[in-house]
């Protein structure tokens, strides 16, 4: 069977991708494995904004895919963006391959708040699952409470449950049962 590989973007601390890695096996029936980690492509960075543009670096990603990888998420701490929005927590190819997660804007010093590994790894596991789901299809969800619902700030990522509603959790199963005919 196909694997999600999760590869490191730069310095990640290794405790955020253990995290990462058991949320993703808990939610997600692949078997999970991991790249050795990739440096922060320099092309990627953008001086007017100080912030680092997404695509580009899903686009590095994509290139370190191995042949048997279902989906690869990689994980960074720089901050991302895309033209049109100030920021992301992360992107995602819609019903692609590919997806990118930043811890930076999940970090409590972000904000001037002192550090909390729990909150940072509760978010991170929202921000996981959330770009994952995209992969597989699901779009932002109306129920403010689901993994999948839009955060343009971080007070709308902690109001998330980690998990999906009961609907975003059905339609994954549905692609999990197509992902098993396909074997």
């Amino acid at each position: 069977m196909n694997a999600l590989y999760l590869v490191a973007i730069g310095s990640v601390p290794e405790q955020a991708m253990d995290w990462i890695d058991s949320a993703a096996s808990e939610w997600y029936p692949l078997p999970i494995r991991r790249l050795p980690a990739l440096s922060t492509p320099e092309g990627a960075y953008d001086p007017k904004r100080q912030q680092y543009q997404s695509v580009e670096i899903m686009k590095t990603v994509a290139q370190a895919a191995p042949r048997d990888a279902h989906r690869v998420l990689g994980v960074t701490n720089v901050d991302l963006a895309i033209p049109m929005l100030s920021f992301l927590f992360g992107q995602a190819q819609l019903d692609g391959r590919v997806a990118v997660v930043s811890l930076c804007r999940l970090r409590q010093e972000f904000y001037g708040l002192p550090a909390d590994n729990r909150v940072l790894r509760e978010r991170t596991v929202k921000e996981v699952l959330h770009e994952l789901g995209h992969t597989f299809g699901l779009v932002h969800c109306r129920e403010p409470r689901c993994v999948m619902s839009l955060a343009t700030h971080i007070g709308l990522v902690d109001s998330k449950e980690q998990k999906y509603c009961e609907r975003c959790g059905m339609q994954l199963v549905e692609r999990f049962s197509s992902l098993e005919a396909e074997v």
